[in-house]
């Protein structure tokens, strides 16, 4: 795996990589990204927050067991929590003027994301906190799964990687059988051997779904 995904130079102390999430349920796809989510952050020192989660929405015990890691669940928004610090919280926002940089993990110790950006075609639901008036930065131009999105700003903002210095892969083909594979409509970090870096247990759960169509399982 890269180097890029080892340990931060800075250290990831005082960081919080928040999801805000937007929709009403909580997909097995979503589960295995916010698991990977908060272990990652948790290796890294940094806090991952899963914030305006309604009340009615369990958890599964995949992601409780986290809750001692680091792995914060918030009812609140993140409007509210950080209604006096908006300047501490950075938006990964696709329609931002300005690319996110090293410099930003000087300038910011929250990062949000606006859940569910791994949406084909995208659907722009940060817009909604766009409206909110917290600053943004965009990760370049190809859209990124959430988990994804969280890795390369940690990899940013932590170790002090640019952007474009990070290893990626594009639109990536995934083996479905001996006959069929299916092409994923995302940006991935790639290993040193090229392959995505993926959830543990997502190509299992694509290849289950395949016979539905990628929408579908979006």
């Amino acid at each position: 795996m890269s180097s890029t995904l080892g340990p931060p130079a800075n250290g990831g102390q005082h960081k919080i990589f928040i999801v805000e999430h937007l929709d009403p349920e909580l997909e097995q796809w979503s589960e295995l990204e916010y698991k990977t989510i908060a272990e990652e952050c948790h290796a890294s020192g940094a806090q991952f927050w899963l914030t305006s989660v309604p009340p009615s929405l369990p958890l599964p015990k995949s992601l409780q067991d986290k809750q001692a890691e680091g792995f914060k669940v918030e009812q609140r928004g993140v409007e509210e929590i950080f209604a006096e610090k908006k300047e501490t919280v950075c938006l990964l926002d696709p329609s931002a003027t300005k690319e996110l940089g090293p410099e930003d993990g000087k300038q910011f110790t929250v990062f949000l994301f606006g859940g569910i950006l791994g949406d084909d075609p995208p659907r722009d639901r940060t817009s909604e906190l766009r409206k909110k008036g917290f600053q943004g930065r965009r990760l370049g131009p190809v859209q990124m799964t959430t988990d994804t999105a969280v890795r390369v700003t940690r990899i940013v903002v932590q170790n002090g990687t640019p952007l474009d210095k990070i290893p990626y892969v594009d639109y990536p083909e995934l083996k479905i059988d001996e006959h069929e594979s299916t092409q994923m409509p995302f940006r991935y970090v790639a290993t040193e051997k090229g392959e995505p870096v993926m959830p543990k247990g997502m190509r299992e759960l694509i290849k289950l779904d395949s016979e539905k169509g990628f929408g579908e399982l979006l």
